[in-house]
């Protein structure tokens, strides 16, 4: 019985094993088979790449006056390439093709330039940032691609990281031998939990430790992991939550340290040819001044004002380029910065991120959807969460809207326009009320826009009736008091005094046959007779003056 059931058992454990070893081949099988086509479509992808710049520079060419288009087409192409580049490489640390090639040149000029040409980057994010090699100078073998990506991933990292006004540092020394070299990359960011560090370099896991919501590929840090181990290395990392953390990374520069197949005697390297994984970082000094900076234009009254929320610099400036001519456009970085927006601005529509530092769009939408003062204002939420899952969960926050990325500007403004619509339409519904067979008492909005109208009414003739003063007198921040008679007439403040006094000046001229144009337009308020023949002619189709005369007319045959 005994060698019964042992020979069950053996039988059973020789299956176990087997299967273990079949799954074990299909997961390898099936990883391999993944590292290809990866491989694959980001050379697929990289092709059209190319001709999409070729057919830039063509248009500049052709056309230099779209100058301000073709930096951000050229910019966005070489990110679209670094992102693939680093895909690719992953795929081949994956696949354990990833190749070391280290030539002979001066290791610490080399560091230092690369260093120096992440420089627009920090001054993006206004950082202070710091270089110290020691020695100077000193002759060693590395593979420049490989080192080249380690310092852009852990510089890019730190300045993403740093609030402003922040510090980051990038110190490199050698050891009493003179045989290997030390990168150290320090900042005085947010820092990560300690419970987390362990799984920094695991691929795909950005999204988990950066709790600040900075868009990535997660798979950054586990590349400089990968690269440092090819280049016989080692990468540690300490960090200390809100005081920084610090990146260190340790190579050999020895020739000996390296087999024949990994060195090339051929070609010495030239520190200041800098790799193209920075070439991105470069061209954000080459942007055109009118999208570097935002330039708010001079507010149309008649104009919905619209603030947009986006990290992406060029995306911000250019959907505020786009939009600018037929709505006033503010803009924000983030949902912090776009709560500063509200309590300061007049805004009637609000465009988010989802993915953003500090505060993202879904907590942006959160907090105005529980306020009392701004749960009316329509939020359109645009992300790159494609799922359905993320799509309810926005629209559950309270979002009016979702549309996801790549999309078409003729889409935005159409979703734009409807939401405006659909507002006025309700103020429409709720101001045409039915006639009444009794009195009843005022409701809290009946109440505050017959306060409204009378405060206007009092100040009738006065010039200087602005709307700090009017705000004042109601009892409200400015900011309120806008958003108040919006919600509940679709006027901004100075379309709510002017229709007031353009209605009195109506009834005045259609009573008082014998009054002026000029003393007409005084009592109501206008400095400028003429400016106020205008706003009259404008609104109701007529002149004042050929209204008056009407009037006269209609008094005479009385």
């Amino acid at each position: 019985m005994l060698i019964v059931l042992i020979s069950i058992a053996s039988i059973i454990l020789i299956f176990l094993t087997i299967w273990f070893a079949y799954r074990r081949t299909l997961r390898i099988r099936d990883r391999l088979h993944m590292n290809q086509v990866l491989t694959n479509i980001t050379h697929e992808l990289l092709t059209p790449l190319s001709v999409i710049s070729a057919s830039v520079e063509h248009l500049r060419e052709q056309n230099p006056e779209y100058a301000a288009d073709y930096a951000v087409m050229e910019l966005n192409v070489e990110r679209v390439t670094h992102l693939l580049q680093e895909i690719l490489e992953t795929s081949k640390s994956q696949a354990g093709e990833l190749k070391l090639r280290v030539s002979q040149g001066d290791v610490m000029d080399y560091i230092r330039q690369t260093a120096l040409s992440v420089e627009p980057l920090m001054y993006k994010y206004g950082l202070h940032f710091t270089i110290q090699c020691t020695p100077q100078s000193m002759m060693g073998w590395i593979d420049t691609d490989k080192i080249g990506k380690i310092i852009y991933n852990l510089l890019s990292n730190a300045a993403k990281f740093t609030k402003t006004p922040g510090e980051v540092f990038l110190k490199a020394w050698t050891n009493d031998n003179y045989d290997q070299v030390t990168i150290e990359v320090r900042d005085t960011g947010i820092g990560i939990p300690q419970s987390r560090i362990k799984h920094l370099f695991q691929r795909y896991y950005d999204g988990d430790y950066r709790w600040m919501q900075v868009n990535g590929t997660g798979l950054g840090l586990a590349l400089t992991r990968d690269l440092a181990y090819l280049h016989n290395g080692t990468i540690n990392c300490k960090s200390e939550e809100g005081k920084g953390t610090t990146f260190t990374v340790t190579f050999p520069i020895s020739k000996e340290s390296y087999n024949a197949m990994q060195i090339d005697e051929q070609h010495a390297f030239d520190p200041t040819k800098t790799p193209k994984t920075i070439l991105d970082i470069r061209a954000l000094e080459q942007l055109p001044e009118q999208l570097a900076v935002p330039v708010l234009k001079e507010r149309n009254e008649n104009f919905y004002n619209i603030l947009i929320v986006e990290d992406n610099q060029e995306l911000l400036m250019l959907l505020n380029t786009l939009l600018c001519s037929k709505y006033n456009v503010l803009t924000a970085s983030n949902g912090r910065q776009a709560l500063e927006m509200i309590e300061s601005n007049d805004v009637d529509l609000i465009i988010s991120d989802v993915m953003m530092p500090e505060m993202d769009g879904n907590e942006l939408t959160r907090q105005i959807k529980s306020s009392d003062i701004w749960n009316f204002l329509p939020i359109i939420l645009i992300s790159s969460l494609t799922s359905e899952e993320a799509r309810k969960e926005s629209m559950l926050i309270g979002a009016d809207d979702y549309i996801t990325k790549p999309f078409r500007l003729g889409d935005l403004e159409l979703r734009i326009n409807n939401i405006i619509e659909n507002r006025k339409r309700i103020v429409g519904d709720r101001n045409a009320v039915a006639p009444e067979t009794e009195e009843r008492p005022l409701t809290a909005d009946e109440e505050f826009l017959r306060r409204a109208n009378e405060c206007v009414r009092k100040h009738l003739s006065d010039s200087e009736f602005d709307r700090e003063t009017f705000a004042a007198e109601m009892g409200a921040s400015s900011s309120t008091l806008y958003n108040k008679l919006r919600l509940l007439t679709g006027m901004n403040i100075s379309n709510f005094i002017r229709e007031i006094r353009m209605k009195e000046a109506k009834r005045l001229a259609e009573s008082q046959p014998d009054i002026r144009v000029s003393d007409l337009a005084y009592m109501v308020g206008f400095k400028d007779p003429k400016y106020f023949a205008t706003c009259f002619k404008r609104d109701f189709g007529i002149q004042p003056s050929e209204l008056i005369a009407k009037a006269q007319e209609k008094s005479v045959n009385h």
